[in-house]
């Protein structure tokens, strides 16, 4: 071997370990639940022959209750959906085998997820349950309203909201002693009231909105600092509060302008958009421009420990798309986790990634 050679091969050896520490440095984040495959999915939806999808549904109970209260409450939607339905029934009946689905007449359609590589964004949402009084009473002074008069200008902005000017409209319907249990019940959309004289909860149904563009505020600690983006969850943001003057609170809720009104309903199970009662995991809110409601989904979900972290193990579930959200746009589910404490604490964590499918 001449010296011009080694040169060579020496100069190919140094290019190939610059490339091999180069691709190490470009490593793709997995701590949230992120899978990444061999290639980008180039569809919004792209069709698979079969999902690669590992293990069975574990809510098959839920998913059922969920199909039946859509043939109850909403005909029409189930009508619409009624082969899927049947097709996914059967296919459960059957052992629900993920590599099945074709045998059934279903086609299954990967979401490409906010990344390409099918990674889909799940968050949490859940019932709140308050304590209100039907009037200003010592510490129950902050007040939950139904929707204002609607004339030709624009509905007030929280500041405004939150600096008085409904209080000449007397729609104040619920003084609770909590603004941050207020803030996230609307973001929520909806929660129980409890007015504490023995009767039975109250249900606060979402009546309407400001009209202003929705801004998260957990985007606002986070970019400020004020939460490391890794610690965020709802949790976070009310252990923020706690830890903060009103004064400060409410500087943090007005950079939100967007505001929920309510309506009063004795006797309500919680509804989404579509007006059907909800069941707990076996529903989400999704963006109807890519998931109609009445859409059955075949998802992987990222299971999380006590303190909110991916334990590195999935498991799957059939859910229905039946609600909307101001924040959920695109490849990002909201899942409906239920009523209370315990549903407040698995979905203030959930801000994790998964694989979906359409089932059609």
């Amino acid at each position: 071997m001449n010296r011009y050679s080694h040169k060579y091969l020496l100069s190919r050896l140094v290019i190939s370990i610059f490339i091999f520490l180069l691709a190490g440095c470009q490593s793709y984040p997995s701590d949230r639940g992120q899978q990444y495959g061999n290639q980008r999915l180039s569809q919004s939806l792209t069709w698979v022959r079969e999902s690669n999808a590992k293990g069975k549904p574990v809510n098959v109970k839920s998913y059922l209750e969920q199909i039946a209260a859509i043939n109850q409450s909403s005909p029409r939607l189930y009508n619409g959906n009624r082969e899927t339905f049947n097709a996914v029934q059967k296919w459960l009946e059957s052992g629900g085998d993920s590599h099945r689905l074709s045998q059934f007449g279903l086609h299954a359609y990967q979401m490409a997820g906010v990344d390409g590589f099918g990674n889909v964004q799940f968050t949490g949402y859940y019932t709140p349950i308050v304590e209100a009084r039907r009037t200003p009473q010592g510490k129950f002074r902050y007040p939950l309203y139904a929707m204002p008069p609607k004339g030709k200008e624009k509905l007030p902005h929280r500041q405004a909201i939150y600096a008085g000017v409904l209080d000449k409209h007397d729609v104040a319907i619920a003084f609770t002693n909590s603004l941050i249990d207020n803030f996230i019940m609307e973001v929520q959309g909806s929660g129980y009231v409890d007015f504490g004289d023995g009767k039975p909860l109250t249900f606060f149904a979402f009546a309407g909105k400001n009209g202003y563009t929705y801004r998260s505020i957990g985007k606002v600690l986070t970019d400020s600092g004020e939460i490391a983006l890794a610690d965020m969850s709802t949790q976070a943001i009310r252990h923020w509060a706690a830890t903060h003057s009103e004064a400060e609170l409410k500087e943090l809720l007005i950079q939100n302008p967007s505001f929920v009104f309510f309506q009063p309903i004795m006797d309500a199970p919680v509804k989404g958009a579509s007006a059907v009662p909800l069941i707990a995991q076996a529903s989400v809110a999704s963006d109807p421009s890519l998931i109609p409601a009445g859409t059955t989904l075949l998802a992987e979900i990222p299971l999380l420990d006590q303190q909110g972290k991916f334990t590195g193990k999935y498991q799957m579930r059939l859910m229905v798309s039946l609600d909307v959200g101001g924040a959920i746009k695109g490849h990002h589910l909201d899942i409906y986790q239920g009523i209370g404490n315990e549903a407040a604490h698995e979905a203030g964590f959930y801000n994790h990634y998964g694989r979906v499918w359409v089932l059609k």
